[in-house]
């Protein structure tokens, strides 16, 4: 029987011996890695149901009051394309005319920077001088993903005007939730003030259409007037002339004859205080509705967003109107936790197939610390989600499962060297030592080779790459981590150790002989 002192000395140097012959140190790295990754996770690690990449693509807005799609197009759309088609960085340019308002998407090339491309169409955009004078000023951004939470649908046999004014005070109610960042509301129609003059009341009065306008369109308006100086402060001038309502813009002065009369909007005019007239309607269950929206953004949990509006629907409908109801209709959170479910039921089989192989081959006490290899490396690789910028998703759970089965695999060949040190005779810390040692290179080598069998996929460009990253990052820390076990923390455990049976053939083990 080989004894401590007939042990080679150079073999009792190194992080493998200097662990195995310091359990407290192999236990406290074990504790870290256990202790800090369900920390990570409980302290809040981004829930979602699949990863949120950046988009590479410069979203331009125009709103044109009015104005048929084929306006838009004529006048808005073609000018901005013309403009931005020289940028720098730009790969395709998309459109969409519709009536009133234009969306034109640029998306970029691979390495362009985001920022660059921005302030380029913005550039580019700013020196069109082409458009009409009704045209608002453009809206550019980049393109940022949304996504859905929650849709809360507002239905009943009620008028569009109340419908309205409850959907937009449902949104202003939401909005103060500190769990909820963005609502929108879909298939409301814009509010619309119409104002209809007859020609016989415009060739009374000696005025054009145009005049009529222009003087509405002053009356109507609230401008910054600049600042003045007192000897209590600054004073800011501003004038507050914005008007809301049919009846505000009826009082609009258009003519002030010499004989000190007035003549005002509603002495020529029919002011209707209404909807945009378009063909779009929404109903649910066949009666008029109207949708919340609710999204999730930044690191927002559908689980967390989706709780608060399902509070507020409780809350609304104890105050809707007679005839209104409230219901909830998507629901992220049931998808994610039903997906979720799925994925932890396919992990708990695999997990007991991975124990069920190990047992019918390992000796109980070995298998059990092979075995914690699992939690180890698993624990481990949540530590690292906040600094590799991962989230709790359908393929970060689906990379758990990959690596289900292969990070026991160095701890089984380890363990299997150590096992037929002891069945040798030689102590319990030399073999741990020195089974450790004795295959380290090649349990190194294995790891690394499949690290970067999944290396490439980190390579993949565009969305798709964004996308799919986690997957390799995942499997690639936990086989790392799992390394970092199997040569630190389980020769440290098997040096105290002394496996009865280690490993014995298939047949006998089953056999039970």
């Amino acid at each position: 029987m080989a004894t401590s002192s007939e042990f080679d000395p150079d073999q009792q140097r190194g992080p493998i011996a200097w662990m195995a012959k310091n359990p407290v140190a192999a236990n406290v790295l074990m504790l870290i890695l256990i202790v800090g990754g369900l920390v990570t996770l409980m302290a809040g690690i981004k829930q979602e149901v699949f990863p949120e990449v950046d988009l590479d693509v410069v979203l331009v807005e125009v709103v044109y009051p009015g104005a048929s799609p084929a306006e838009v197009e004529q006048a808005v759309v073609l000018a901005i394309e013309e403009g931005i088609r020289g940028v720098d960085g730009i790969k395709e340019v998309r459109s969409t005319a519709r009536e009133g308002s234009a969306t034109v998407t640029a998306e970029l090339l691979l390495g362009t920077k985001q920022d660059r491309a921005l302030n380029d169409v913005q550039s580019a955009v700013d020196r069109i001088t082409s458009f009409p004078a009704d045209v608002e000023r453009p809206t550019i951004s980049i393109l940022a993903p949304r996504q859905q939470a929650i849709s809360i649908v507002l239905y009943g046999d009620v008028d569009e005007a109340t419908l309205r004014a409850v959907a937009e005070d449902s949104r202003r109610q939401l909005l103060r939730d500190d769990r909820i960042t963005y609502v929108e509301l879909t298939g409301i129609r814009p509010l619309e003030i119409s104002i209809e003059v007859p020609q016989a009341e415009l060739r009374k009065h000696h005025l054009t259409l145009d005049e009529v306008a222009t003087r509405i369109r002053a009356a109507s308006v609230e401008l910054p007037g600049g600042a003045v100086k007192t000897p209590s402060g600054e004073v800011l001038l501003r004038t507050t002339e914005r008007r809301d309502r049919g009846n505000e813009f009826e009082d609009i002065v258009l003519l002030s004859p010499a004989d000190g009369s007035q003549v005002r909007v509603r002495d020529i005019a029919i002011v209707y205080d209404g909807f945009q007239q378009n063909d779009r309607r929404v109903t649910f269950n066949g009666k008029p509705a109207a949708m919340i929206n609710v999204f999730r953004v930044g690191d927002e949990t559908p689980l967390t967003v989706v709780a608060a509006a399902k509070e507020h629907v409780a809350d609304l409908q104890t105050t809707l109107p007679k005839g209104l109801y409230a219901a909830p209709w998507f629901d992220a959170a049931e998808i994610y936790e039903q997906r979720l479910s799925l994925l932890m039921r396919n992990a708990r089989v695999g997990l007991l197939l991975v124990l069920l192989i190990l047992g019918l081959f390992l000796e109980a006490r070995l298998e059990f610390w092979v075995t914690l290899g699992i939690p180890v490396s698993f624990c481990g690789a949540l530590l690292l989600f906040p600094a590799a910028d991962l989230s709790i998703n359908m393929i970060s759970l689906f990379g758990f499962i990959v690596t289900l089965g292969m990070v026991v695999d160095d701890a089984i060949v380890i363990g299997e060297a150590i096992y037929k040190r002891q069945s040798e005779g030689t102590g319990l810390l030399e073999s741990a030592i020195a089974g450790a040692r004795e295959v380290a290179q090649p349990v190194v080598f294995a790891i690394v080779t499949t690290c970067v069998a999944f290396a490439p996929m980190l390579l993949v460009p565009g969305v798709m790459g964004k996308f799919f990253r986690v997957l390799p990052t995942l499997v690639i820390a936990v086989l790392l981590i799992s390394l970092i076990e199997s040569l630190l923390i389980l020769p440290a455990h098997l040096s105290h150790t002394r496996c009865l049976g280690g490993f014995r053939p298939c047949s006998h083990r089953i056999c039970g002989s």
